[in-house]
């Protein structure tokens, strides 16, 4: 049990005599394994309270910067902001650069002038090119973290990813609607946003490989490049569907559902099963009115404090180790909606 606290220290906190941690330390006979156990304990306890001091009364300046549809940027800020009395005894500050659409050089420009103005650590949501590749590794020099969000860039520096496996999740939505639908023949519209996403052609991936392993001669037919923007992609998706009157069923890779439904009933179609991400604002509303089947769901404010807490580390204000930890899938339909999905 490797520490840096002194023996009187460890024995005040385990309640222990100096004398028996003494013996626990050592690893001397004689002492039970509950006694071996407060001990351990007591200096976890010590960790994190340690942890806790150095918080108090620093305050951390976090740069959100998203390439991303309004309606999930919307989500990812109420989720921040719900969270951050949360990360007390730290003070989080925030700002904020949302764009619906840019161009990789504009996203590399704004990260350019985070580096410029200072920052403890910037959140980023953005396509995997070589501009921000090169954008990420100018902020890491210059000692500022970055988290990539939901869609991760691996070969940058960034020190952690946060978000789901995106090839589960593809391989999930594969699965389930192999189960929905018993019509071989019924192919299935998969509605990305943009192919430079990693994430989302990681979902893809795991959807195509998946689906080919189960249902081999059924159809996938791809949409992208709109930025999930609903115009954009109810344009596309109506050019498509009158392409393909095969297609019953929609895995929403990139958001736009409501425009893709639209889609549907504009071509005078049905969509008999139709799979999406997130509960933001519309696929709330879209699955609590059974206008969709299931929604592939994470808690976006589990994943806000835990790039919070990777910045932390990242300044060694809190211990241990920095890791890409997958966040919870969770599989959403009508019946067990949360009731804050933000929680």
């Amino acid at each position: 049990m490797p520490h840096p606290y002194p023996i009187r220290e460890i024995a005040r906190q385990s309640g222990l005599s100096e004398a028996t941690v003494d013996r626990v330390l050592n690893k001397r006979p004689g002492v039970r394994s509950s006694t071996a156990a407060n001990v351990a304990q007591a200096i976890a306890d010590l960790d994190r309270q340690r942890s806790q001091l150095r918080l108090t009364g620093r305050t951390f300046l976090v740069d959100l910067v998203m390439q991303t549809p309004d309606r999930f940027s919307a989500a990812v800020k109420a989720a921040l902001e719900l969270e951050l009395p949360m990360l007390r005894p730290a003070v989080v500050r925030s700002r904020f650069d949302f764009r619906e659409t840019a161009r990789p050089g504009e996203l590399a420009k704004a990260l350019e002038g985070i580096r410029q103005r200072g920052s403890m650590g910037v959140i980023l949501k953005a396509p995997d090119e070589p501009e921000i590749i090169d954008a990420i590794g100018r902020l890491h020099d210059a000692g500022i973290p970055v988290v990539t969000l939901v869609t991760d860039i691996p070969l940058s520096q960034r020190v952690a990813y946060v978000g789901i496996d995106n090839r589960a999740a593809g391989a999930t939505a594969a699965y389930l609607l192999d189960q929905w639908l018993t019509n071989d023949h019924d192919a299935i519209l998969m509605a990305l946003s943009r192919s430079a996403f990693r994430g989302e052609e990681e979902r893809e991936m795991g959807f195509r490989t998946t689906m080919r392993e189960r249902a081999r001669g059924r159809t996938l037919v791809e949409t992208t490049d709109t930025d999930g923007l609903d115009v954009a992609v109810r344009n596309q998706t109506v050019s498509i569907l009158r392409q393909h009157p095969d297609i019953a069923a929609v895995y929403s890779i990139g958001g736009g559902n409501r425009a893709i439904l639209d889609a549907f009933d504009f071509v005078d179609r049905e969509c008999r099963a139709f799979i999406a991400h997130d509960l933001d604002r519309d696929n709330l509303s879209l699955i609590q009115d059974r206008k969709i089947t299931a929604v592939l769901h994470h808690d976006l404010r589990q994943d806000m404090r835990r790039a919070c807490q990777v910045i932390m580390q990242a300044s060694g204000a809190i211990d241990g180790p920095i890791e890409s930890i997958p966040s919870q899938i969770n599989v959403i339909t009508p019946y067990n909606v949360p009731s804050q999905p933000l929680h």
